[in-house]
């Protein structure tokens, strides 16, 4: 189970700090455990506290009482969703070259955007069970389900039979129906085009619904102005997510050294630069396939790609 792996992970950790011997074959196993921690890790909090969180915003607005704990509990836990998606794309980007790494700059634009999509959504899920507690059993499924469907024509290859396959397409469909997630190898600025349209109409109907059908003697009038920002925080974050593919994806970067070095531009593919090692021990096979989909490349047949080596 993941406890085990954490724990494992920290023993590998260990000797790799301590021991000389086998450092590299060390850190190539450190490498694989990492990334596997990284992504359950993801499904964890999109499939547990994610829907714990929102559950838990709805309990206090439900009695209208916060202790000061909660309070710090519920932002803390906001701060911790956004954090597993920005340590997922950390491990992705573990894969490229060093020179493609993740900016302290990078980290905070990524961190922020996430957080500015998620907080609204999670926001308005919890007010629309305020007023229809049987209404979120029904509008998640449907959700859900357009999100199964849309995942599915995608044509995912994740997993290596199709019972595993139709599971990790489920488990993906709950991530989206609260966070973008990334699942399809190509230009991804359509499929986003249609992401955000959609969950930003369903969050607006959302949010309409519960400012329309409230009572005007309603205790929880002190909303109305959280409800009101809900909408400029999504669109704050739509701009802060596309400041950063703007100019802080590594795509770009490579991109401007294949315009600024004419010298070796004829001579590099296209795209960029993976990890290599002569040779290689392990790799995390579902982990480098979400790579390669989260960083388009085009290399020469038979290059090897990443740190680690045999797809397991």
């Amino acid at each position: 189970g993941s406890p085990h792996r954490c724990l494992y992970a920290l023993k590998v950790g260990w000797k790799v700090c301590w021991a000389k011997a086998e450092e590299e074959e060390e850190q190539s196993r450190m490498a694989f455990l990492s990334h596997d921690i990284s992504m359950l890790r993801l499904f964890e909090t999109f499939l547990e506290n994610t829907p714990q969180l929102t559950l838990l915003l709805y309990v206090i607005l439900r009695t209208n009482k916060a202790e000061p704990s909660q309070g710090l509990g519920i932002c803390t836990a906001f701060l911790c969703v956004t954090w597993s998606l920005l340590d997922y794309h950390q491990s992705l980007r573990s894969f490229l070259q060093d020179k493609y790494g993740l900016s302290l700059g990078s980290s905070i634009v990524y961190f922020l955007w996430n957080l500015f999509l998620i907080c609204p959504r999670i926001l308005v899920v919890a007010l629309f069970a305020l007023l229809w507690p049987y209404g979120v059993a029904v509008h998640f499924p449907l959700v859900w389900l357009a999100m199964f469907l849309w995942v599915s024509l995608q044509g995912t290859d994740f997993m290596e039979s199709p019972g595993p396959e139709q599971l990790y397409r489920a488990m993906v469909a709950v991530i989206l129906y609260f966070s973008w997630f990334n699942v399809a190898q190509g230009r991804t600025l359509y499929r986003s085009i249609i992401y955000h349209g959609f969950i930003l109409v369903d969050s607006t109907l959302l949010a309409l619904s519960w400012l329309w059908c409230r009572s005007p003697s309603d205790e929880h009038s002190y909303l109305v102005p959280v409800v009101s920002a809900a909408l400029p925080c999504y669109l704050l974050g739509l701009a802060l997510r596309v400041t950063y593919y703007k100019w802080l994806h590594p795509n770009v970067r490579a991109q401007q050294e294949r315009g600024y070095d004419e010298v070796d531009a004829n001579g590099r593919s296209d795209g960029l630069a993976f990890r290599s090692l002569s040779v290689p021990d392990l790799v995390n096979r579902r982990m480098r396939w979400l790579a390669q989909t989260q960083f388009p490349i085009s290399r020469p047949a038979g290059q090897r790609l990443l740190k680690g080596a045999a797809a397991v």
